[in-house]
């Protein structure tokens, strides 16, 4: 009965939430510094968009366009607004783009460590997926690499920029030369999820690209800056040419009235957002600063995450969810994923990091 790219996949384990996972461990509170979700929270402002949408609206299905949320983002980002495709989050956006370019056999290039759901999306509309393994010296995305491996059956490319999990970013000039390079029938994605969180350069964004190439698809999500995941909001700019197909697949109303309003009420608060990354700014850089000072390994990111590597990522894992704390600790083996939370949090973490490391084996240098 079932396709045969669907009868191969593992057993899909969904995450269960913090509430559960304390209650089972027998305690009162568990944080989850697993999701890359943002510590500061959601916008006030949001929840009086919310207070005040109008009930009555429930019994109609929303707008299919989100045509007042297209008109503000495309007004800020300089971007056309028949260019823009909203979707449910990212993952939806992921899953649009492979069943909208990839077929059986197809190959689905990428980065590896990447975003796990690039992979699972090919491989659900039957392509294969290949890896370029990201310098192991700095976690950076090997973009040579890439290009070493596209091959004719090379669809899509995948830069999760900066790339989740390494943290690291690229610049807008490293890409561009990479598109120069890339034959014109692939396409490739640029995952954005995180371009708000860097600060190393002025504008950090590709999408002043997209005029140049009419392969570049650029995504963004309001679930990490904008504190808005539960609401599930994303969106790409697609190339002109290929927008109205991808609108061919998209679900119809795959965005709730509920969830357009919030996304517009965050959306304008500025000050916000700015606050918002201000607290990020500062909790990556004592994390830095930790972490050399203590000689653990780490990639620099340009995220609201860390990247660190210990000699039993495993047993740290354990360790912290028995003491309230949930990390990644198998998406990439020997290191640890781990978000950024709030100052009080952190510091918590950090003592019971150092706590580990005491009895524990020695760090992998």
């Amino acid at each position: 009965m079932l396709r045969k790219s669907i009868a191969g996949l593992p057993d899909y384990v969904s995450d269960s939430t913090p509430e559960r996972i304390a209650k089972a461990a027998g305690l009162a509170k568990m944080t989850r510094l697993s999701f890359n979700e943002n510590p500061v929270g959601t916008s006030p402002k949001v929840q009086k968009a919310i207070a005040d949408w109008a009930f009555s609206q429930a019994r109609s299905y929303p707008d299919p366009d989100a045509m007042p949320l297209r008109t503000a983002v495309a007004e800020r980002l300089h971007l056309p607004a028949d260019q823009l495709l909203f979707s449910s989050g990212l993952d939806e956006m992921i899953a649009l783009i492979c069943r909208t370019f990839l077929d059986i056999g197809d190959e689905s290039l990428q980065p590896w460590p990447a975003y796990p759901e690039y992979q699972l999306q090919a491989a659900i509309a039957g392509a294969v997926t290949v890896n370029a393994p990201v310098d192991e010296a700095t976690g950076r995305i090997d973009l040579q690499a890439l290009l070493a491996g596209i091959t004719a059956k090379t669809k899509v490319i995948w830069l999760c920029n900066p790339n989740n999990p390494t943290g690291t970013y690229l610049s807008v000039t490293e890409i561009a030369e990479f598109m120069a390079q890339v034959p014109p029938e692939i396409l490739v994605v640029v995952d954005e999820a995180y371009i708000d969180f860097v600060d190393q350069v002025i504008n950090p964004s590709v999408l002043p690209l997209i005029t140049a190439f009419a392969n570049l698809l650029v995504m963004r999500t309001f679930s990490k800056l904008f504190g808005l995941a539960n609401f599930r909001v994303g969106f790409s700019i697609v190339p002109k040419a290929l927008i109205p197909k991808m609108q061919n697949v998209r679900l119809p109303y795959n965005i709730s009235g509920l969830s357009q309003t919030a996304a517009l009420a965050a959306w304008e608060d500025v000050a916000f957002t700015q606050k918002v990354k201000r607290q990020l700014f500062a909790a990556r850089q004592q994390w830095t600063t930790f972490f050399d000072h203590h000689h653990i390994r780490h990639y620099a990111t340009q995220t609201n995450f860390m990247l660190y590597q210990v000699a039993q990522p495993l047993a740290l894992g354990a360790f912290l969810k028995q003491h309230g704390y949930l990390v990644r600790d198998s998406m990439v083996p020997g290191w640890i994923r781990q978000s950024f939370g709030t100052p009080k949090q952190d510091a918590e973490v950090q003592g019971l990091l150092l706590d580990f490391l005491k009895t524990a084996s020695p760090l992998v240098k």
